[in-house]
């Protein structure tokens, strides 16, 4: 009896080791209350890609296709991206209709905006609106900026900043107005789940030269730093009331190395994360291996963990699924890591589970996984093993 009891033990054991080495680990997350948000960027290279089409009806299918794609790997969170350069993917009085989906700008289209959310929500998919702020243009050239962009009207003006791009000057009145108008027009008139602003704050620091000049001479001094943190920190908090308002989640997905966030971008994360005055939850583009020499994937993780002092903000994580299969320069002795594995994005997920404020994650972006154009030679395998984990 001794001896069979034996053997069904060293059976039993044989079975957990075989299904031990197929499956990786599942670690629930600690905060559990809701369900995990598994999501993906969908920005404005891919609605040119993959959306954009004379045809409206082309347009929907596309967007259907999108959608099945995106349902099918489990995922229940699109980051969608409705305004990249000072215009609207759907119907709006303050922005014209963007090039994205258009033959050119302004040129009446598809309300792509509509039609993904109310697609989405019969898949159970969320739908959140991304934003980028400030930016006008990605090139100098203001001919390709059309009357009806709010941004005309600034041209030759301070308004406007024209360095390796086009932006709104963060520091003007009228331009935090402009911003907050264009996401009390969507959260009044989508039903989106959520408003997201991506990491494109300062451009550069003499942006609002004049402005800081003036501020000093009738308020007294105030280093330019901090300025431009106040700046940024105005209309975030004037986006925040409106959304909230409205019952609509706002974040921000700020650069994943904090301290850069002060030093380029000048957005105050550490301010955000212990105020109820800003965000209801942070996206860090944790853009990072595990042998990242300076800037390793759980070092990042736990710094941006410990930030949040507010119990009320979630914790979701970007990650770089598009850095799958490809060399990382910055990553000095780690650069490697990439091209020789094949479930970091996977392993990324399941580490991120066991932080205190972890809720989701996101990927960027939804090329990366679906057009084979652009896949590698790990891109396969990297997507069966995090596949492992989304059911």
């Amino acid at each position: 009896m001794k001896k069979y009891t034996v053997w069904i033990v060293i059976f039993l054991l044989l079975i957990l080791i075989a299904y031990s080495r197929d499956t990786p680990e599942k670690v629930e997350p600690i905060n559990s209350s809701t369900p995990e948000k598994k999501g993906l960027f969908f920005s404005y290279i891919e609605l040119q890609n993959y959306i954009k089409d004379t045809d409206l009806k082309k347009m929907q299918a596309n967007i259907d296709k999108a959608i099945k794609n995106i349902s099918n790997f489990h995922f229940n969170l699109i980051i969608l991206q409705v305004r990249s350069q000072s215009d609207a993917i759907y119907e709006s009085n303050i922005f014209p209709w963007s090039a994205s989906i258009s033959s050119k700008e302004g040129e009446k289209s598809l309300d792509v905006l509509d039609y993904f959310v109310k697609k989405a929500h019969k898949k159970g998919i969320e739908v959140y609106a991304w934003i980028n702020p400030y930016r006008v243009r990605t090139t100098e050239d203001i001919s390709t900026v059309s009357k009806e962009n709010p941004a005309y009207q600034y041209i030759n003006t301070d308004t406007l900043f024209i360095k390796d791009g086009i932006y709104y000057n963060p520091s003007k009145d009228e331009v935090i107005n402009l911003i907050a108008d264009g996401v009390k027009e969507i959260v009044t008139n989508y039903d989106v789940d959520g408003v997201l602003f991506d990491d494109y704050f300062y451009p550069s620091d003499d942006i609002d030269r004049n402005d800081y000049e003036n501020y000093i001479l009738k308020n007294g001094f105030l280093d330019k730093s901090s300025y431009n943190l106040m700046m940024v920190n105005k209309m975030i908090e004037k986006v925040h009331k409106i959304c909230k308002d409205e019952h609509v989640p706002f974040g921000i997905s700020p650069e994943g190395n904090i301290e850069n966030n002060y030093n380029k971008n000048y957005a105050d994360v550490k301010l955000w994360l212990k105020s109820d005055k800003y965000v209801d939850f942070i996206m860090p583009q944790i853009y990072y291996g595990f042998l990242n020499e300076t800037q390793s994937f759980p070092k990042v993780l736990s710094e941006w963990n410990n930030l949040i002092t507010n119990n009320n903000i979630d914790l979701l994580i970007a990650l770089a699924f598009y850095k799958v299969g490809s060399y990382d320069e910055y990553a000095k002795s780690g650069s490697n890591e990439w091209l020789n594995n094949t479930d970091i994005i996977m392993k990324e997920v399941i580490h991120s589970r066991n932080s205190k404020h972890y809720t989701g994650f996101c990927l960027f972006r939804y090329g990366f996984l679906f057009d084979k154009k652009l896949y590698t030679k790990t891109s396969l395998q990297e997507i069966r093993n995090l596949k492992k984990i989304l059911k």
